[in-house]
């Protein structure tokens, strides 16, 4: 009689880490525990927090693994790579050791079932080394199951570990929080997840592009179970492997070459041309947010491209060599202004009654904003006295009489230069706290992009913003980032300062007298900063 066949297992469920090794885009906290086991500094209570599909719940369960192994010789102790074969290790695998404790607290939220565990925790463990309790989604307990587990876990017998997994860490209670060794489990990157699932597929006996991959990489926004799920319904949509053409329809991706024609259009003011692409996608099923989309990326490539950005492994040879085109003739402003414009259409899309429609309004708003001079090439123009022609009078009508134009100024040449400005302009409040508090990632007028060196009121970019429209008569960009920035004008200050000081103090003469006068101090000195208080 022959065997009946396995039941297929899910590539998220059959490619589950079951090993630290395995489990791909943590380093960080593997080494942490790692080093932790070794010395014999374990906590008694973790909480592991990230996205979906980055391996909480698999953490959780490798370092219950890792406690409890005994080795294939039943005489090892806590591993950081437990040996999978003993019987603790095999019985974690399968869910069934009956001292690890698993509970989903999405459907265990009451306080009732807090005070079993509480009730459990007293007695000593059956067969294991440690007691582990693995509570996932642990922010959904309500209020009175965290206070009541509260206690127990900052005391609990030395044989207990708590693993609590968490999507939403903002929504555990501090006093939890404080009681536990917290691991932030990073998104995985999309090259990881890539190579990742080349893996996957050569083990499948499945042939697939690899641009396919990056594909699915970049769907999965850092989560490995949903690249998997991804990939597994991938396989099985197409009969001949997995192409990049396949997932782009599967995931309801417009085409590529699509997109980049219809930007093209876009950009050469063709707006009935562009209408009729839109119309074409929509008719092949592609979703008007998916169309949008598609421009945005298209747009933030050429960007890279501009700035000299890594490439995309998604990306073909004939997109790159696209975008490299375009960004050789494209400037920074009209990029950044198509790209607002786009992300506004998006937001337009996606909550219109009339999605199609809403896209090709943000695309004609492109299309006529392309004829607009950017504010560089206007203030050139106002400068120079340059008019620009006026539609002529009815006949017999008296000539219109030209409205005053806005005062607007040259625009900073320097971040420093645009400190003064505003104190001119009666911004003093403000521009202090862009002298004191504010580093320079990026200064091109009129954009601005800082990063705090302390945190800075929640109104400050929107204030800033019409406080530089107000001084210099332009639209302003700013923007508050946490990328790697020059220091604070301040800091600056005090940098030269501190070296004008031992500049001094380095003076020869200056040497002399203090080793006469060792408890001398040097009180006053060029550029030492007096400010009041």
């Amino acid at each position: 009689m022959s065997e009946s066949p396995q039941p297929y297992r899910v590539l998220a469920r059959k490619y589950r880490p079951q090993s630290f090794g395995e489990l791909i885009g943590q380093d960080a906290m593997v080494q942490t525990l790692g080093n932790a086991i070794r010395r014999g500094r374990l906590a008694h209570a973790f909480l592991l927090t990230g996205v979906r599909g980055v391996g909480k719940t698999s953490t959780a369960r490798l370092v219950a693994k890792a406690l409890n192994c005994i080795g294939p010789d039943g005489q090892g102790g806590p591993t950081i790579d437990p040996c999978g074969v003993c019987e603790p290790c095999r019985a974690i695998a399968e869910g069934r050791h009956i001292d690890v404790v698993e509970m989903d607290a999405a459907s265990h939220t009451g306080v009732d079932d807090v005070r079993e565990i509480i009730e459990a925790v007293r007695y000593a463990a059956v067969s294991a080394r440690f007691k582990v309790y693995i509570i996932d989604e642990v922010h959904m307990l309500s209020k009175n199951a965290f206070n009541a587990l509260l206690k127990t876990l900052e005391e609990p017998p030395e044989h207990v570990k708590f693993l609590f997994a968490t999507t939403e860490v903002n929504k555990v209670p501090v006093t939890v929080l404080s009681r536990c060794q917290r691991f932030d489990l990073r998104r995985i990157s999309a090259e990881q997840l890539a190579a990742h699932f080349a893996e996957v597929v050569q083990k499948e006996g499945v042939t697939a592009e690899p641009e396919a991959l990056a594909l699915i990489a970049r769907a999965a926004e850092g989560s490995a179970r949903d690249g998997l799920s991804i990939l597994d319904q991938a396989i099985a949509h197409g009969a001949d492997g997995v192409t990049a053409e396949q997932v782009r329809r599967m995931l309801g991706l417009s085409d590529r070459g699509a997109v980049r024609h219809m930007l093209g259009l876009v950009l050469a003011g063709d707006a009935q041309a562009a209408l009729a692409a839109v119309r074409e996608q929509y008719d092949l099923g592609v979703e008007p947010s998916a169309i949008i989309r598609g421009l945005l990326e298209s747009v933030h490539g050429i960007t890279r491209a501009k700035v000299g950005g890594g490439q995309d492994p998604a990306q073909s040879v004939e997109e790159r060599e696209a975008y490299a085109d375009w960004a050789s003739r494209l400037g920074h402003a009209a990029l950044h202004r198509m790209w607002q414009l786009l992300l506004k259409g998006l937001n337009e899309v996606n909550s219109a009654a009339m999605p199609l429609e809403a896209a090709e309004m943000a695309l004609l708003r492109i299309v006529h904003a392309s004829d607009m001079p950017d504010p560089g090439t206007l203030m050139e123009k106002l400068t120079s006295g340059e008019a620009v022609p006026a539609r002529a009078p009815a006949s017999g009508a008296a000539p219109p009489q030209p409205a005053p134009e806005p005062a607007m100024l040259a625009l900073p040449a320097t971040f420093e230069a645009l400190i003064p400005a505003l104190q001119e302009g009666g911004k003093a409040l403000l521009a202090q706290q862009l002298h004191d508090y504010a580093g320079i990632v990026r200064y091109e007028p009129p954009e601005l992009e800082i990063r705090p060196a302390k945190p800075l009121p929640g109104d400050f970019a929107r204030d800033l913003t019409a406080a530089l429209k107000a001084v210099t008569g332009q639209q302003w960009t700013v923007a508050i980032s946490d990328a790697p920035s020059e220091p604070t004008l301040l800091e600056q200050e005090k940098m030269a300062a501190e070296a004008n000081k031992q500049k001094i103090l380095d003076h020869p003469i200056i040497s002399a007298a203090r080793e006469i006068f060792p408890e001398a101090e040097l009180i006053d000195y060029p550029g030492k900063e007096r400010r009041s208080a």
